[in-house]
């Protein structure tokens, strides 16, 4: 059985992690760890729970540039507050997808988010909507956006003794909307088969964000696109999706995989295009 730690500060958790190094696990909602310590998929050698941390940031803090979210915010009270309703609907929608009410009430978005499964359901719409990280060691805080962060299959920019602490969401821009999509091999709890987040400004630029079609989160963008052109817009799903390298699994095949993400990438796009606000829209 790994050791258990309760800090009370931020210095000790990060002193106790550093002590771990490489077999220390933060544990703040754990419903992706414990299901791995119970299945023997990951067995580290310490634990360190954050919830009884009181110098953590704030759970949420709403700016006029930003959101700025804490380590312990749940998906649960991420989706029913009101500015992320408003600001961000693909992140509500692709929370809203992530297990059960229960499983919700309990896990972190920084968490679900920022431990670099290709599947995550979060990545996609945080990658699109820009986010960034603060990562907090001994050393010292530092930064990355969220694309920078995701390495690889559940390798990421944090180190050990290294924690994620904040995620930033900038504003997004005026006229702009956003939207995502999934697909799953069946009703209910499920990881996805393909993930798509689009992000759709007044002018008609598109930024997507992929899930489960490649060895990490993907993000695209391409310039102005008449939405109205399905030519156009063909072309420019062409480009975006042209990074996308799925494999062949359980949840379907790669050439499947390929056909649902041109799918939905245009469903996602269109759905984000009708959430502009038309009068702050460029004619």
């Amino acid at each position: 059985m790994p050791k258990y730690v309760r800090p009370a500060t931020r210095a000790e958790a990060l002193a106790a992690l550093a002590e771990g190094g490489a077999a220390a696990r933060p544990l703040v909602g754990g419903t992706d760890l414990l299901v791995g310590l119970r299945h023997h998929t990951v067995e580290p050698d310490v634990l360190v729970d954050l919830k009884g941390v009181t110098d953590l940031p704030e759970p949420i803090v709403v700016t006029d540039d930003a959101v700025r979210i804490g380590a312990t915010y749940t998906l649960g009270e991420l989706v029913a507050h009101p500015v992320v309703q408003e600001s961000y609907p693909a992140l509500v929608e692709a929370a809203l997808t992530v297990g059960s009410v229960a499983i919700r009430n309990r896990a972190s978005l920084i968490a679900n988010s920022c431990n670099a499964s290709p599947a995550a359901d979060t990545a996609p719409p945080l990658l699109v909507h820009g986010a960034s990280v603060t990562i907090a060691s001994a050393d010292g805080d530092r930064t990355a956006t969220l694309d920078e962060f995701f390495l690889g299959p559940r390798r990421t920019l944090c180190g050990p003794g290294e924690l994620v602490v904040r995620l930033d969401l900038p504003r997004p821009a005026a006229g702009s909307g956003s939207a995502f999509r999934r697909l799953t091999r069946r009703r209910g709890v499920d990881l996805a088969t393909v993930s798509v987040a689009a992000l759709v400004d007044a002018d008609g630029a598109i930024v997507l964000g992929m899930g489960a079609v490649g060895p990490r989160p993907l993000l695209t963008r391409t310039g102005p696109v008449d939405l109205a052109d399905d030519a156009a817009l063909d072309a420019a799903l062409d480009e975006l999706l042209a990074p996308a390298t799925p494999i062949s699994d359980v949840r379907g095949s790669r050439e499947y995989r390929l056909a649902m993400l041109r799918v939905l990438a245009k469903r996602a796009v269109l759905a984000a295009a009708d959430r502009r606000t038309p009068e702050e829209m460029a004619s």
